[in-house]
């Protein structure tokens, strides 16, 4: 009798399989992460899961490499720089599908198009942060002009330290992502001016990567990592305030306000949050051209080289939402 009966708390843990995620940095596009962990939904899939920062948008690579985690979360174009360095990698989950960048100015400054920053001081973090390597590439290949020659000039400066600049007059504007745009709106009194997502569009902006190796030999482990993404995926786009609770819990720092209204930007700039973890064709081609454009790559890879959508295709058909 003992021996049907169900397992207790202890045992049910145990069962659990181990294993980690190296992330880039702690950052709300990650959220779906977050949400499988904090809504439990790894636990549901059989996972025990630990979420650690490794510090920079490159390093998740060797922890992965090394087996101090399992799961890289992180810029998908890191998945390429690996493999061109000799590592076999897969890529085989979306964690965000679009870029949650913003331009954030004082009241009344008005930014239509690309063409408007032209001539414009514009705080961002260091290179090769995304705040200079994405509006860079979209000057260039969208907007149709060298910012460099346009007289755009970008302030290089530390974390939350864009919206300050733009404050006391330093910079015209800030390019920052959430939730340091939404800090600047509650907190520094400015307004949000322009929308990078609007403009480029659906691209596998994150990923989840693993070793073809560790995919090959844990298929159940990746295929349950998988499931419990596609399923928070859900709870994201199904519970209005799923988004917000959950990173209240992860953002502790983060005022209400700030968190309120950023929240609302990452539910609401279409993409962000995907609807499912699928890598299409069109997410990869994009975010090759963005990395290349941005010279953050030495060389493109395929999508049929890179990319496992099995995992992805399965989680979503069981437990996720269509496109």
């Amino acid at each position: 009798a003992a021996a049907l009966a169900p397992l207790a708390p202890p045992a049910i843990a145990q069962a659990r399989t181990k294993v980690g995620v190296s992330e880039a940095i702690r950052i709300a596009l990650y959220t779906p992460v977050y949400a499988a962990n904090r809504k439990g939904l790894f636990n549901k899939h059989g996972l025990d899961v630990d979420i650690t920062p490794a510090g920079g948008i490159a390093l998740p690579v060797p922890v992965i490499l090394s087996n101090r985690a399992q799961f890289a979360c992180t810029g998908t174009g890191m998945s390429v720089n690996a493999t061109l360095e000799g590592a076999k990698i897969k890529c085989i989950a979306k964690i965000a599908g679009a870029i949650s960048l913003f331009a954030v100015a004082k009241p009344g400054m008005k930014i239509k198009s690309l063409a408007d920053l032209k001539g414009k001081t514009i705080a961002t973090l260091r290179f090769p942060s995304n705040t200079i390597s994405t509006p860079t590439y979209m000057m260039r290949t969208i907007g149709g002009f060298d910012p460099k020659e346009a007289g755009v000039n970008f302030l290089e400066l530390p974390p939350g330290a864009q919206a300050a600049a733009v404050k006391d007059g330093r910079a015209d504007l800030a390019v920052a992502f959430d939730w340091d745009a939404s800090i600047g709106v509650t907190q520094f009194g400015l307004e949000t001016v322009f929308s990078f997502a609007d403009i480029l569009g659906p691209i596998a902006f994150s990923s989840i990567f693993v070793t073809e190796q560790y995919a090959k030999e844990n298929g159940e482990t990746v295929q349950k990592f998988v499931n419990a993404l596609a399923d928070a995926m859900k709870t994201l786009h199904t519970d209005p305030n799923a988004f917000a609770e959950i990173s209240a819990a992860e953002f502790p720092q983060v005022a209400p306000d700030a968190i309120k209204l950023g929240s609302k930007n990452f539910m609401q700039t279409k993409g962000v949050v995907p609807r499912n973890p699928i890598i299409t064709k069109q997410d990869w081609e994009a975010i090759m051209k963005h990395e290349s454009g941005a010279g953050t790559l030495k060389q493109t890879l395929p999508y049929e080289q890179m990319v496992d959508t099995s995992f992805a295709e399965k989680a979503t058909r069981e437990f996720g939402l269509p496109s």
